[in-house]
């Protein structure tokens, strides 16, 4: 049988193109709004039927498909469409260095958005329907949003937005989606910026995407308004937004000393790409948590120990076997 270190260079190439070290930060959202959902189905929150009556096992099965499924499925496709530009940018990737075919590439796209879709029909029709939406946004992002900043940033946040509510399209407490989608368009307009992408993030290109977030951010906290009867309804706690409104200022104090001590600029935004990931589970825990669920907690808790270790341990595993110094940032 092939050793352990050859089945993991076998793999690297496949693990590098979906980045399935980040990706338990989308299984975090979706596994928050199933707890959650369930947690206060006899306060505020109205689930789909099959939130209530299938195992909770079963459900965070199926979340954590859909979610890596979904994840993978936007990366790779990202890659692929950016293969030419990475010759120039990131020779050190999959794709470019010949690790992976592009046909390989392609069949992996292929199969992880089965996989999400097969993942969302354990959580019902709805989150079917919402992962066939976002796979469709991934899309529209990656083959043109992306290249107008001022569209793009706003479709990023959207998108995370959208993949969150997938187990509940109808889920009635929007302040955690919003706080998703907030963060995931900042920290992609600081890693836009520290990283100088092209087309470079003018002025106009802030004020038009500070534009559009004021817009969907009225949107949807409207939409949690209309659901609910209030900006902020009486069934959850206050003091959750205190836990999650201190972790947004620790997130700002991480950011500023990884950019001063960071190497340069480009080392800087990698950086806050990845962690920026582990900060929205620590959102989702913590919203858990004030909320007074604290088995929850524990459990997108442990999921984000987890994720945050296996990132870690994954990324020195690549070094050891492969050596990529372009890639050991």
């Amino acid at each position: 049988m092939p050793s352990m270190p050859r089945l993991l260079a076998k793999a690297a190439p496949v693990l590098h193109l979906t980045r399935v070290t980040t990706a338990f930060a989308a299984v975090s959202n979706i596994w928050f709004v199933i707890l959650w959902s369930r947690a206060m189905a006899g306060s505020g929150e109205a689930p789909p039927t099959a939130l209530l009556n299938l195992p909770e096992w079963a459900l965070l099965v199926g979340g954590a498909v859909v979610g890596v499924g979904l994840y993978a499925y936007a990366v790779a496709l990202n890659d692929i469409l950016d293969v030419r530009r990475d010759r120039a940018l990131h020779p050190e990737r999959p794709l470019v260095s010949g690790r992976l075919s592009v046909e390989s590439a392609v069949a992996l796209v292929a199969c992880t958005l089965i996989i999400s879709v097969v993942g969302a029909a354990a959580l019902g029709v709805p989150a079917v329907l919402m992962a066939s939406l976002t796979a469709g946004a991934a899309l529209l992002f990656n083959v043109g949003a992306r290249f107008v900043p001022a569209v793009g940033l706003v479709a990023l946040g959207l998108i995370y937005a959208a993949h969150m509510l997938i187990p509940n399209p109808d889920l009635a407490f929007m302040w955690p989606v919003w706080v998703v989608m907030t963060h995931a368009l900042v920290v992609g307009a600081i890693t836009h910026k520290l990283g100088g992408r092209r087309p470079l993030l003018s002025r106009r290109a802030i004020v038009l995407a500070v534009t559009g977030w004021i817009f969907w951010s009225a949107v949807l906290l409207t939409l949690g308004e209309h659901r609910t009867g209030a900006w902020w309804p009486d069934w959850v706690d206050p003091r959750a937004a205190l836990w999650v409104g201190l972790l947004v200022l620790a997130f700002i104090a991480f950011a500023l000393w990884k950019i001063k001590t960071s190497s340069n600029a480009r080392r800087a935004s990698e950086r806050l790409s990845r962690y920026g990931s582990l900060w929205l589970a620590l959102y989702n825990t913590a919203w858990l948590a004030g909320a007074g669920l604290q088995r929850e907690a524990i459990i997108l808790g442990v999921l984000a120990i987890a994720g945050l270790a296996g990132m870690t341990a994954l990324r020195e595993i690549y070094g050891v076997i492969e050596q990529p110094l372009g890639y050991r940032r």
